[in-house]
């Protein structure tokens, strides 16, 4: 089952890091992205925080699932929904343990086909 947009601008809002907290759409899921490092995702309408020391530190007693079939457990923070303080520090530090993302190789250019 695809997750709601309007879910999706909730749990942003809960967060609480304006245009800091991004996300894009993926196989009717959604990531979620914290200064371009992917921190969480939505999936079924339930937030899936991704696994780090963070989690296991700050939020430890949080449930485990596989956000979607054949993945690994994530920890399930729809509980933290409603302490938006502990969310956005869960979500902080888990984007501080994250690499940074890899630069973006530059889009080759189609060449001009139409003959003069």
């Amino acid at each position: 089952m695809a997750s709601d947009k309007d879910f999706v601008l909730y749990v942003a809002e809960q967060i609480g890091l304006g245009s800091r907290l991004t996300y894009r759409k993926m196989f009717g899921e959604y990531a979620l992205y914290l200064d371009d490092k992917v921190v969480a995702f939505v999936c079924d309408n339930s937030l899936f925080i991704k696994p780090s020391a963070a989690a296991e530190t700050l939020a430890p007693d949080l449930p485990q699932a596989p956000p979607y079939p054949g993945a690994k457990n994530y920890p399930v923070a729809d509980e933290l929904l409603d302490d938006a303080d502990e969310l956005r520090r869960l979500v902080i530090e888990t984007a501080r343990l994250m690499p940074a993302p890899a630069p973006r190789k530059p889009r080759k250019r189609k060449p001009d086909t139409a003959a003069p």
